[in-house]
């Protein structure tokens, strides 16, 4: 358990893509901080496994099965947290996919679906909570994105257009909302050790080649990326807004 103290006791957060990865790692560090947590992923079974992992009393936790690419989930997802906790005071946008294509060979429905699991999920969540923390003028919105928003990579291309878009959202959101205290801001990380991205990390050889781009001279866990997110989810960062903060080991400064 971290000793650092963000300050979120008895705060609601949504953590959307939060049964698996960084966002199982944000949901579990919100609890530490005596945060009230709600997750949402598609599966059932990830869902059950998540909670059965999180070990979360049923008056901290909430786990919402939800396509975030289909406003009537979201609807679902955001009645639930108000029914069960009566408030929101965050939400934590994580849900992100890719396929491996070239966009020049990617089929409509493809890019559509990678689109729709990063972007439009993103969008459709962030709406609907600015929605809600508009009427009592005050909240947060942290999204995740990555660094290939800047660095286009084989591969990886819709990936990076979708990501790129959160960033220019958070930009927008940030804007629209900041006349009601509301921060919006992105943690974007390089490749991090989760099972997203296993098929590089666990090849050695691949391994070792991403570590020659990190200065920090590793691939971060998803507690690295967990801490900055609920820094950005402090009243630390109440003067923070419409920023992406690259969580990368350095690998941008070179």
């Amino acid at each position: 358990m971290s000793d650092l103290s963000y300050k979120l006791d008895d705060k609601v957060f949504v953590v959307t893509g939060g049964s698996r990865g960084i966002g199982l790692e944000i949901a579990r560090l919100l609890l530490q901080q005596n945060a009230r947590v709600v997750i949402c992923g598609r599966k059932q079974p990830g869902l059950d496994a998540a909670e059965s992992e999180l070990k979360a009393g049923s008056d901290r936790f909430l786990a919402v099965p939800a396509h975030i690419g289909k406003a009537e989930d979201v609807d679902n997802l955001f009645n639930q947290t108000l029914s069960k906790f009566g408030q929101l005071d965050g939400l934590i946008n994580n849900v992100g996919m890719n396929i491996i294509t070239s966009v020049l060979d990617a089929e409509p429905s493809l890019w559509q679906k990678i689109i729709d699991s990063n972007l439009t999920g993103t969008f459709l969540c962030s709406q609907k909570a600015g929605r809600i923390m508009r009427e009592k003028k005050k909240g947060k919105i942290v999204s995740i994105s990555s660094i290939a928003a800047r660095r286009s990579a084989p591969a990886m291309g819709i990936y990076g257009i979708a990501k790129a878009g959160i960033e220019m959202m958070t930009k927008v959101l940030a804007m629209e909302l900041a006349a009601f205290n509301i921060q919006v801001n992105a943690v974007a990380p390089c490749m991090v050790k989760t099972d997203f991205s296993k098929f590089f990390w666990s090849n050695e050889d691949i391994h070792n080649e991403i570590v020659k781009t990190v200065p920090l001279g590793r691939i971060p866990d998803p507690i690295d990326i967990a801490h900055p997110t609920l820094f950005l989810c402090s009243e630390g960062a109440d003067f923070m807004t419409g920023q992406t903060i690259l969580v990368d080991g350095g690998a941008s400064a070179i």
